[in-house]
């Protein structure tokens, strides 16, 4: 795959039949420089977090906010984290981590957004399929051109990575996309064998999606030893927000599901660690419950 045919991906049209045009007049889109910050490069309490337990105030600010759509969740963080951040939600396998992103884009299409989903792991199609066991009718979304699935080759990506880096920003420009799910970038990272290179590599894709101006949400396979750190211990310092899916076990040989919010740059937030449970309707988190 040459790096000009990255995104010549199947989408289907309203007519069934795969389309790209929506995706080719992209190059001539410009873009504002002021929508492009530098990403997070610091893991440590961020301005307006709470060092434990429940905020008691609200975090005065003026940057608009945007609802994740997970049940409970955005409660702990006073109604949504600001627009155009850079999110990271981490887990060990079958702790929902899809099923998030999933959620996260059919609340905003709900909302009269528009999104994308780019896919390492899986075929457009599974996509589809996982999220119509949701009840999620992304088949409707994509004829109507509210959401587009590109099933990306990670080796394929890895070799094109110049290439998608420079041209993401205009596709999602001129795709007018809101919200957008990379799942996952761990399988990005493996194909960068030397550390240096494969920081360097990802901190400039992240740098791209910053540029892109669009609220997005990577998903991240946890580090073996601690579900604190992802895979390769680089995502987390990348990006605004950082949640933590993971399976803690009781005294009395229970596991259950429990989440935690790392961090999240320019939002107060809850530092408890919340149960949820994965459900028909998607991921719900309970608030109000305590893990034992």
């Amino acid at each position: 795959m040459s790096d000009d045919d990255w995104f010549e991906r199947d989408r289907p049209s309203g007519d069934g039949e795969p389309t790209t045009d929506d995706f080719a007049a992209a190059f001539d889109v410009d873009f504002d420089p002021a929508l492009d910050p530098e990403p997070a490069i610091d893991a440590a309490d961020e301005p307006g977090s709470t060092s434990g337990g429940e905020f008691d105030e609200a975090f005065e600010s003026d940057i608009p906010r945007l609802e994740l759509g997970i049940g409970g969740l955005d409660a702990m963080i006073q109604g949504g984290v600001p627009e155009r951040s850079l999110m990271a939600v981490m887990g060990s396998a079958g702790t929902g981590k899809t099923t998030f992103g999933l959620q996260f884009l059919q609340h905003g299409i709900e909302r009269d957004e528009r999104a994308v989903y780019i896919a390492l792991e899986e075929s457009a199609t599974a996509v589809q399929q996982a999220a119509t066991e949701k009840g999620w009718p992304f088949d409707d979304y994509l004829d109507d051109e509210r959401l587009a699935i590109v099933d990306l080759d990670p080796i394929e990506m890895a070799n094109s990575l110049t290439s998608i880096r420079n041209d993401l920003p205009r596709l999602i420009g001129e795709f007018d996309a809101d919200r957008l799910v990379l799942d996952s970038v761990s399988l990005l990272e493996m194909m960068y064998h030397d550390q240096a290179k494969r920081r360097m590599e990802v901190f400039d894709f992240t740098k791209s999606l910053k540029r892109a101006g669009v609220t997005t949400m990577l998903t991240s396979e946890a580090s073996d030893r601690d579900p604190y750190t992802s895979k390769h211990g680089i995502i987390e310092y990348l990006t605004d927000a950082v949640f933590v899916l993971q399976y803690v076990r009781s005294e009395f040989d229970q596991t259950r599901l429990a989440i935690e919010i790392q961090k999240i740059r320019n939002a107060n937030h809850s530092r408890e660690t919340k149960p949820y449970e994965i459900t028909n309707d998607g991921i719900s988190v309970y608030r109000q419950a305590d893990i034992f």
